[in-house]
């Protein structure tokens, strides 16, 4: 680990040398000015971690100093040392960029504490912003895997509403990436600084969900113990992305139709409005044009909502991108598990390419890495992909028309699916990124019973 390296000054010769002493004892680097032009003349961005230094000092003020040291190195943190600490003082020398005040005179425990404060607050940036970054090239437009023509249509839509600051709403089937998008969509987008927040509209019952979105004041219902901000104003600056907003509770609706018409809500128990500035992107694999003629789903709210649409097609309709699809998977598992799987054999392949995967991409992926954790040769093959699905005959996609394909599969799916968790229906929803209601749902649509697949 390379060592901290901190800058002192301060006029006074003697403070200097208890500083680094103290400084030393605790594993950090120093070097000490008594003249703050002399410090200015040798600093160099990117060799020093941190400056302390005095305020009041005859051959140049503190506060210009500050002014020097931040037009060289704004990341720099800066502590200003002072014996004469007035709230005017604190606050001109915090608006410069000070990261912190210390009022002579102050004990070494006190020092050593403000320094790792001050160390720990930059490292926690440095990491946010690496992992800002990292977002941003992972969810870059060349980082989506396929080479279809259909994604490739959507990848060119979403890159034209990406910098407009307009709502969009993403449709397609459960595990077509309607996240993945959603994500694509912010960090290409003049927001993508500020903060990306998603919440599954589904997965709340309708009181949590209001307060998760708005927040409420406290005594606003019983147990609303202090106030809480709701995660539209956490995404102040950013965005918020609504999956599922189909089963949004139409109280909830009306709420959300206010803000978007007014940019402004009212928490539980406020009185007066919050204002903030996010945009919205929401998702849905219902259809919500029946979902408005049946009086299940705002009119005035579903068009505020689907300004534009993107929809992405379900993984059947683009098979040329199963194979690049799988790979990266396998890639990716590969890396996060520490194996050296070489791919799939072509029998392989040719069955992933074939299937009508009723789970899209989300069930592609389960499958790889179940694959994975049980192929004892160097590439996935036929005898692996047998344990985890239903693998079709010869002749079998002649004779069988795509429904009864789609329903064998989704069976034997959720079969499987059931099994590995004991029948544990909310454990096999999580694993599988599905809803609960839908596993319940497709269970009665196929007549299942959970003792029936144990």
């Amino acid at each position: 680990m390379n060592q901290v390296n901190i800058m002192i000054i301060d006029n006074e010769e003697g403070l200097c040398r208890m500083m680094e002493t103290v400084l030393f004892d605790h594993g950090y680097g120093t070097r000490t000015y008594v003249d703050p032009r002399q410090a200015l003349a040798e600093y160099q961005p990117g060799v020093w971690d941190l400056v302390i230094t005095d305020v009041k000092m005859p051959e140049m003020d503190g506060l210009e100093l500050l002014d020097h040291l931040r037009e060289r190195e704004p990341s720099l943190p800066v502590i200003m040392i002072t014996a004469y600490a007035t709230v005017d003082m604190s606050i001109q020398a915090l608006r410069k960029g000070a990261y912190d005040m210390l009022t002579k005179p102050f004990e070494p425990e006190e020092l050593v504490y403000r320094v790792r404060n001050a160390l720990n607050h930059t490292r926690l940036l440095a990491e946010n912003l690496d992992l800002k970054k990292e977002l941003a090239q992972r969810f870059d437009f060349s980082n989506i895997v396929g080479q279809s023509p259909e994604i490739g249509q959507v990848l060119a839509r979403v890159e034209k509403v990406a910098g407009r600051d307009i709502s969009v709403l993403i449709t397609g089937e459960s595990g077509t990436g309607k996240e993945v998008i959603a994500r694509a969509i912010h960090f290409n987008s003049p927001r993508r600084d500020r903060r990306f927040i998603a919440i599954n509209c589904g997965a709340l019952p309708e009181t949590v969900l209001e307060s998760e979105l708005f927040g409420y004041r406290k005594g606003a219902f019983t147990g609303a113990n202090q106030d809480r901000e709701g995660l539209l104003q956490a995404a102040d600056g950013g965005t918020l992305f609504l999956d599922e907003v189909g089963n949004l509770p139409l109280n909830v609706q009306k709420t959300l139709l206010r803000f978007l018409e007014e940019r402004e809500f009212t928490r539980l128990g406020d009185t007066r409005p919050t204002r903030v500035d996010v945009r919205l992107i929401s998702a849905t694999n219902a259809d919500l044009e029946q979902a408005v003629a049946a009086g299940d789903f705002r009119e005035d709210l579903f068009y505020r909502l689907n300004v534009v649409n993107l929809h992405l097609p379900p993984l059947r309709q683009r098979a040329m991108d199963i194979p690049l699809l799988a790979n990266a998977f396998l890639d990716h598992f590969n890396q996060e598990h520490g194996t050296s799987l070489k791919g799939f054999t072509p029998e392989a392949m040719d069955v992933l390419t074939a299937c009508p995967w009723p789970g899209n991409i989300r069930q592609l992926r389960n499958l790889v890495e179940a694959a994975l954790a049980i192929e004892t040769e160097e590439r996935i093959g036929l005898d692996t992909l047998s344990q985890l699905m239903s693998l079709p005959s010869e002749g079998d996609s002649d004779r069988l028309r795509y429904g009864e394909a789609l329903a064998r599969f989704e069976v034997d799916y959720l079969r499987d699916l059931l099994r590995r968790f004991n029948g544990n229906v909310e454990e096999a929803a999580a694993a599988a990124g599905m809803n609960m209601a839908t596993i319940y749902r497709k269970l009665k649509k196929y007549r299942l019973k959970k003792t029936d697949v144990l």
